[in-house]
């Protein structure tokens, strides 16, 4: 049984959506076990109103909440009895396998980097999230955590991505991408292109550099990019995909033709919404700390925190951190080799 800490008091539609998609994953998933970690009396309350199979659920008590507004590491090293503070505690002490929050993803990200650190030979972490494209999923990693990277930690994002599009994704050699302003190696801050030198002199499948208009093409399997940038792109991508849904159904309604088109349309439509809806995604790995932690949107309805936690079993299954860590060490080997015959020529 894999047990997934939930951080009950996380996101802007806490406690309510984050129980109800707790509940719905515990009642879900055989494999999974729940440990909503938050203010008590709030938990028990919304737990009340629903009906959990198998007593697959568990509430940790946490008195304190970090606020959406609060300072990352301030609040983590304050409020030591918050609910993602709890959490990422109950992952160091080994009593949980994941943790899984729509909370400060500052503090998220902060809190596990604090007190989880970060496995050998990683720098700093990075959040991926798996986008569609018209080839499959691609993977774009950083979007969020580290807003102002080296080239080593880009390096970094790139071999962790890589891991990932293999052990969770099932590719067998991912294309990597770089996110620049421009395909040519000469584009760029000084950063990018000695990521760029870095990447292309690695045993990666590296494909260059692609712009902003590749995100959705496929054209990379990996998409790596600081998180400032990775940020912007994600959260645009969702309002554009969000607005245009709008604009399509509200022209579809405008007369009985365009009525009847929408009515035999509706299955695709159907189908195309689930493929962009962030819901199915439900969270993103934060990627370098030991241990699986799932970050979702603060957003989050039920839905994808139920999808959150799939996502975090399904983490925790794969054995993900294992395939990093190899992926570390065999670059590690790599550059060692190369220094010897360069030593030797």
């Amino acid at each position: 049984m894999i047990r997934v800490a939930v951080d009950g008091m996380g996101g802007d539609y806490a406690p309510q959506f984050v129980v109800e998609g707790a509940v719905n994953a515990a009642n879900d998933f055989p494999n999974l076990e729940i440990v909503l970690v938050g203010q008590l009396n709030a938990l028990k309350r919304e737990l009340n109103r629903h009906k959990v199979l198998g007593g697959k659920i568990v509430i940790e008590e946490a008195t304190e909440v970090v606020g959406m507004g609060e300072s990352p590491v301030a609040s983590i090293k304050k409020k030591k009895n918050s609910s993602i503070a709890v959490c990422i505690d109950l992952l160091k002490r080994k009593e949980v396998d994941a943790v899984m929050t729509a909370g400060n993803t500052g503090a998220a990200v902060a809190g596990a980097t604090l007190r989880l650190g970060l496995l050998p030979g990683i720098k700093r972490p990075g959040i991926a999230i798996s986008t569609p494209t018209m080839q499959g999923i691609s993977i774009a990693v950083d979007v969020g955590a580290n807003l102002n990277p080296s080239s080593e930690e880009l390096f970094q994002y790139a071999l962790m991505a890589e891991s990932y599009a293999r052990c969770i994704h099932r590719k067998k050699r991912p294309s990597i991408g770089l996110l620049n302003i421009g395909e040519e190696e000469s584009k760029g801050t000084d950063i990018l292109r000695e990521a760029y030198k870095l990447l292309r002199e690695s045993q990666l499948n590296f494909i260059g550099n692609i712009e902003g208009r590749d995100f959705f093409t496929g054209k990379a399997d990996c998409i790596i990019c600081d998180g400032f940038v990775g940020n912007v792109v994600l959260k645009m991508c969702e309002s554009v995909l969000e607005t245009s849904m709008v604009i399509i159904s509200r022209e579809l309604k405008k007369n009985p033709v365009t009525m009847l088109g929408a009515w035999l349309c509706k299955p695709a439509m159907s189908s195309i919404r689930k493929q962009t809806n962030y819901e199915e995604a439900g969270g993103a790995p934060l990627l370098g700390v030991d241990g699986t932690v799932i970050i979702s949107h603060g957003i989050s309805s039920a839905k994808a925190i139920r999808n959150a936690i799939r996502v975090a079993g399904d983490m925790v299954e794969k054995n993900l951190n294992t395939h990093i860590v190899e992926q570390v060490n065999n670059h590690a080997a790599q550059l060692s080799n190369h220094a010897a015959e360069k030593a030797r020529e």
